[in-house]
């Protein structure tokens, strides 16, 4: 069984002179192994420390760092954790030593609880980060979408992740949508709260799937 704890809710808006304030949800997974999602912006370093000392862990202790994709709000202190492997994107290296691996073909394993799997549509090497583990004595998928997801308000409103993303990706982002909320119980976005998936989510997904 493993812990899944948000340190910080990701969050965007925009303003009117096309200028966006935003920042990624962060994500600590306690598990059999110390995994940290998402190390948000360079000016976050304090933040994220002091997060993880209230859980007693040190940046030292974390064993994995996974970014969702390579944009520059969700690696930003990925040089805290140098004693992890990092897995940015598809792209998986331990320091200047980068490991022959086919992420984007097979899922990765982290640990037998966690593994992390290829979703493009953000951008062509956007990873998901799938937990199972028992909450109130039932199993239980969490999925951390990165930017697959913005937010849960972007399912009855796909201009969000639309507006965001690469139109050449839009046909398979709808798809990979459709994929990771039919695994998912709980689902942590890019740029949003945490939220429980229903069966009334994954149908208005489904219809949303571009032809």
């Amino acid at each position: 069984m493993c812990e899944v704890i948000v340190l910080f809710d990701g969050y965007s808006t925009k303003f009117t002179d096309g200028t966006m304030r935003a920042n990624c949800s962060c994500t600590l997974i306690k598990a059999s192994k110390n995994i940290i999602v998402d190390t948000m912006t360079a000016w976050d370093r304090e933040k994220i420390i002091q997060a993880l000392t209230q859980h007693d862990i040190t940046p030292d202790e974390i064993d994995y760092v996974v970014c969702s994709h390579s944009h520059a709000d969700h690696i930003g202190n990925n040089n805290l954790f140098t004693n992890a492997e990092h897995i940015v994107g598809t792209c998986v290296h331990r320091g200047e030593l980068f490991f022959e691996t086919d992420l984007k073909n097979e899922e990765y394993k982290l640990c037998p609880e966690v593994k992390v799997i290829a979703t493009p549509g953000h951008t062509s090497d956007d990873v998901t980060v799938l937990i199972e583990t028992i909450v109130s004595g039932r199993s239980t998928t969490f999925a951390i979408t990165g930017d697959l997801f913005e937010k849960e308000e972007d399912i009855l409103n796909p201009s969000i992740w639309k507006d965001v993303g690469t139109l050449e990706l839009q046909k398979i982002q709808s798809e990979m949508r459709v994929y990771v909320i039919n695994l998912a119980d709980f689902i942590i976005p890019g740029h949003g709260s945490m939220f429980h998936v229903t069966d009334d989510m994954r149908k208005i997904v489904r219809d949303q799937v571009i032809r």
